[in-house]
């Protein structure tokens, strides 16, 4: 048999699908991991113990909207101990005050001085060299400063100075494909479909089982945000007096035949209404705006492959499974994810998905492209259908801002969230409508099209809230 050859960046769709908490996969969780990174670190150089006092530095965008973004708090739940996947969000208030009144965090079984307030520094005049959201964690051990430095990469992707890009080293995939062109060979040699291909690929890291168990974690994290999203009334915090509008939305739409005892029985309830056009446009703005209304609210979402992109690819999903025609089984729900989370790989090993390093084309746009290639397939298109609808969303994005009112994740990101979902809908019929072959842009075109728009476009349109709506709102910012 041949050996596959080793992929010279082996990326699994459950490096882009990442369970996490709001408002911000690069600013909340990428810090996040990083803390938990380092606290690692110094357990394993047997320092821990030892540590008389913590210090984290942030730099460039992570300082600018660092507080908006909540990365102090996500900061303060990683020294406390707690996971993003696992934390009680409804206690994370309860848990940063405790913190404030204690300041002290507990390392190795004793307490260590830790105040939030002054030991979490933002440094807004500079910039690390190695990425946009630099961080260094400094921890004093027997009077000397052991300092590490991070880059929150976009995504929950961290990586350490002088690190290589965040990979499984050693990995050899089946279906190596570091750019579309590659994947599209690797189905039409299989004369199968692209979300076979790409499980194919999961197998190196995981059993099938596994594969449909965290797929299905996924889904059920989606779901459920969605649903509490449309059930949920009130004003976002952070100081902007944002109103949710999801749970609005879905009452003017289904009224008293909610039957408001969970996501299940919530889909049935949509699936047996007959909808016309402009409410089922509503439904879809609806799903995208509870998931990122929950996300602006600490709640936890699916970095999609960010969480100011999370609520994109389960408002396409949802529209497919309320209102194909036919019921959409649980497997045709994975399939779709192991699509999204494949084409997204794709612009993380070509491009970026970081705001900070490219605006919201790099998320919102990413997003919209994975769903619409997942949605194209699932709708009964061909790889190279699928990989236009990708390209057809993505261009349409490109040169997309990222400029959030007060350094928060709300305006205009949420409202974002629905273009993007309304875009990828219309990219996948359009392309099941079409003929990829006479298409004159790739999906490796726009691909590499968004490096160069990320790398041209001006640093105050980059998550720094320096330029835009940001600079021409004016508002009176309160932290998060």
């Amino acid at each position: 048999m041949e050996t596959p050859a080793l992929d010279p960046e082996a990326l699994s769709v459950f490096d882009m699908l990442k369970i996490g908490v709001g408002p911000s996969s690069s600013h909340t969780l990428g810090p996040w991991r990083a803390v938990q990174r380092w606290l690692a670190e110094l357990a394993a150089a047997d320092v821990l113990a030892e540590v008389e006092g913590v210090r984290v530095h942030l730099y460039g965008s992570l300082a600018l909207t660092g507080r908006g973004h909540c990365t102090d708090q996500a900061i303060a739940l990683a020294l406390l101990g707690h996971d993003p996947v696992t934390v009680d969000v409804d206690r994370i208030a309860a848990y940063v005050a405790e913190l404030a009144e204690r300041r002290a965090v507990t390392l190795a079984g004793r307490p260590v001085p830790f105040d939030p307030a002054t030991d979490i520094v933002l440094h807004r005049d500079e910039r690390l060299p190695g990425h946009a959201n630099g961080m260094a964690c400094e921890a004093t051990v027997g009077g000397t400063v052991r300092r590490s430095v991070y880059y929150s990469v976009g995504g929950g992707f961290v990586v350490a100075e002088g690190e290589a890009r965040a990979q499984a080293a050693g990995i050899r995939l089946p279906h190596p494909a570091q750019v579309p062109a590659e994947m599209l060979a690797h189905c039409a040699d299989g004369a199968c479909r692209l979300a076979d291909v790409v499980r194919d690929n999961e197998r190196s890291w995981r059993t099938d089982a596994e594969i449909d168990a965290e797929l299905g974690a996924i889904w059920a994290v989606m779901r459920d945000g969605v649903w509490r999203g449309c059930h949920t009334d009130g004003i976002l915090p952070g100081g902007l007096g944002v109103e949710r509008r999801a749970a609005p939305i879905n009452r003017a739409l289904l009224g008293d035949a909610d039957p408001g005892d969970g996501a299940d029985a919530w889909v049935a309830a949509i699936r047996a209404q007959t909808y016309r056009f402009p409410q089922i446009l509503r439904w879809v703005s609806a799903f995208a705006l509870a998931v990122n209304e929950e996300n602006a609210n600490l709640g936890r979402v699916v970095t999609a492959p960010t969480n100011g992109a999370a609520g994109v690819i389960p408002a396409v999903l949802f529209y497919h499974v309320c209102f194909s025609e036919e019921p959409v089984t649980e497997a045709a729900i994975l399939d779709f994810l192991l699509v999204a989370g494949e084409v997204g790989t794709f612009f993380k090993k070509g491009a970026t998905i970081s705001a900070a390093m490219g605006g919201c084309q790099a998320e919102v746009g990413v997003s919209s492209a994975m769903a619409a290639a997942a949605l194209c397939e699932a709708q009964g298109g061909t790889p190279a259908q699928a990989f236009q609808a990708a390209e057809i969303a993505m261009e349409h994005h490109l040169g997309m801002t990222c400029d959030p009112i007060g350094g928060l994740v709300q305006i205009p990101c949420i409202e974002r969230n629905t273009m993007g979902a309304v875009k990828a809908i219309n990219a996948a019929e359009l392309a099941l409508a079409g003929a990829p072959e006479r298409a004159r842009v790739s999906l490796d075109a726009v691909i590499r099209t968004l490096r160069q728009t990320a790398e041209d476009m001006s640093d105050r349109y980059k998550e720094t809230s320096q330029g835009g709506l940001a600079t021409n709102v004016s508002v009176r910012f309160t932290e998060c």
